[in-house]
């Protein structure tokens, strides 16, 4: 399966509240959130609030269950509506039930939190940040201009006493969700002097510039991370992240065991940890992670995570029945384009097997519709039209089919370069060459996806895709990649590649001959007139056009 990695956001509001008696332990219980460590984090909040039942700690434990990676809004209303009932008018709370709403989808949520602001007068710099926060949690509903604006007046009031780094950390989330990126890294960088873990801060830094795939600096600033502190687990998330990009899955692996090692064993980080491996194609530890969890988790995202496993396993009939859990039992709000996309890969994939015909027809129109909503909606959690190609074509490559597949000792070594250098372009084509040599054709499709990650404008190495996709028999996932190689050739070296396009061309026309003839005879042409004398496509042609 081919997942893309959606960034990965870290949030970290570090909060020093002045003026509160258990200062020191709001802080540890803070840091705790930032770490990653949210089990923690709510004992943390939980021992507070036994001593001193204040609407502040009632908050503080609330907003522990807004941050975790899978919120828990249930658990966030209670809390807040505790910390109502201690103090009426806690403006902290009033924010706290809004971005509930917000998380939820409404965005009527916005001019509430302005209104709690508003009703506080500015006065309370705390209040102005938490309003902010909630603006840059829930991405799809922000309202980063808002957010910014309140930033900037909670730094000015602060600025006698000294911004603290969370109030900068929030200020870089709000401009990245403006996608100014610039902005957002000066805002980091004003984070860092007084930040009491920069780690935190080369974190978010590095996944910033995820973002903008700049890589190269993306690896520095995680580097710096672990460099300042090596238990700091949202860096091996990032790392992990990094790793995934470059399809280098053992490495993604070990940064996901580092991560589990230091954030800590909260129900909702455990499922973070199995989505992670999920994306990462390590399914059997995904699946280890989700079961042993899966009881302890009320949040019907479990039953999502559960489907995708199962459509990797090509067991359709569970991956719909968990598909059909999750949509039933979730919020409309929370099934995106994309599980509607995994329910038409998931009908295809029954589709392939049913034998009643009218019953075959229904999945497959079926599949047509909803992977169209995923595709129009832009969403690329997965390569939804490769997806489909490898159904059909029984499949797609694997690492562990490749590791099956034939070897000899250059291809040994070169696995080595490549695991030591995963930015070794050199080391990559002459791996993929061997593996195309060795007619290990899983090995050379993989590595060869791995040149087109790296270099995504290189066009041969959608051509040599193709090829080894047809040598493998899947004509289907084999068609995409010279439809890719077609398109990603520039104008300025298509005389350069004539006699490839042109076999490119006759490759798509030949396998689209049987299941779509306008498209064969509009490919043959196009062949022919690359290359007039080039016979099998005057064959092809003279068959199709009879």
């Amino acid at each position: 399966m081919n997942m893309n990695v959606k960034k990965i956001a870290f949030g970290a509001a570090v909060v020093f509240f002045t003026g509160f008696a258990s200062a020191q332990t709001l802080q540890d219980g803070i840091n705790s959130i930032d770490s990653d460590k949210f089990a923690q984090a709510k004992t943390n909040f939980t021992e507070m609030i036994a001593k001193e039942p204040t609407a502040e700690n009632y908050f503080y434990l609330g907003n522990t269950f807004l941050r975790q990676g899978e919120p828990d809004y249930a658990k966030a209303i209670e809390n807040f509506n505790k910390g109502l009932a201690a103090d009426g008018k806690s403006y902290l709370n009033k924010i706290g039930l809004a971005a509930v709403k917000l998380g939820k989808g409404d965005k009527n949520a916005i001019a509430e939190i302005q209104k709690v602001v508003t009703d506080s007068r500015e006065k309370d710099a705390e209040v102005l940040f938490r309003a902010a926060e909630a603006l840059t949690l829930f991405e799809k509903n922000s309202s980063p201009d808002l957010a910014i604006q309140f930033l900037t007046k909670a730094i000015e009031k602060a600025e006698k006493k000294g911004v603290p780094a969370h109030y900068y950390y929030t200020l870089g989330d709000a401009y990245r969700l403006k996608r100014m990126p610039g902005e957002a890294m000066s805002a980091y960088d004003k984070a860092l002097p007084t930040a009491k873990n920069k780690a935190s801060v080369y974190t978010r830094m590095a996944t910033l510039w995820m973002a903008a795939q700049v890589w190269k600096n993306a690896k520095e600033s995680i580097d710096k991370a672990i460099a300042v502190d090596p238990t700091y687990a949202p860096a091996y998330k990032a790392l992990a992240g990094y790793d995934i990009r470059y399809q280098q899955n053992a490495k993604a692996t070990q940064d996901l065991i580092n991560y589990t090692k230091y954030a800590d064993e909260d129900p909702y980080t455990q499922l973070e940890i199995a989505k992670l491996y999920f994306t990462n194609e390590d399914y059997a530890n995904s699946k280890m992670v989700l079961d042993k969890i899966f009881d302890k988790i009320d949040d019907p995202i479990k039953f999502k995570l559960r489907a995708y496993n199962a459509y990797a396993d090509k067991n359709y009939a569970d991956a719909k029945q968990n598909m059909d859990t999750f949509v039933s039992q979730a919020e409309k709000t929370r099934v995106q384009p994309a599980d509607q996309g995994l329910q038409g890969l998931i009908a295809a994939g029954l589709a392939k097997d049913e034998k009643d015909a009218a019953k075959k027809t229904a999945l497959m129109t079926e599949s047509q519709q909803k992977v169209a909503i995923a595709k129009a909606a832009k969403d690329e959690t997965m390569k939804w039209d490769l997806e489909l190609a490898n159904i059909a074509g029984g499949g797609g490559a694997s690492q562990a089919e490749a590791d099956k597949g034939p070897t000899n000792p250059a291809i040994e070594a070169l696995k080595k370069q490549v695991a030591a250098n995963s930015q070794d372009s050199d080391a990559l084509f002459k791996l993929a060459t061997a593996y195309q040599d060795a007619k290990n054709w899983n090995g050379a499709i993989l590595t060869w996806q791995k040149m087109s990650a790296l270099l995504p404008d290189w066009a041969p190495a959608y051509y040599s895709q193709g090829y080894s996709y047809q040598q493998a028999g899947n004509n289907e996932a084999a068609k995409l990649a010279y439809e890719k190689f077609i398109s990603t050739v520039k104008p300025a070296d298509q005389e350069a590649n004539k006699q490839t396009l042109a076999y490119a061309y006759f490759a798509v026309a030949y396998m689209s001959k049987d299941s779509d003839a306008a498209k064969a005879k509009d490919y043959v042409a196009k062949s022919l007139q690359l290359d007039p004398t080039y016979q099998d496509a005057v064959k092809l042609n003279a068959e199709i056009n009879k």
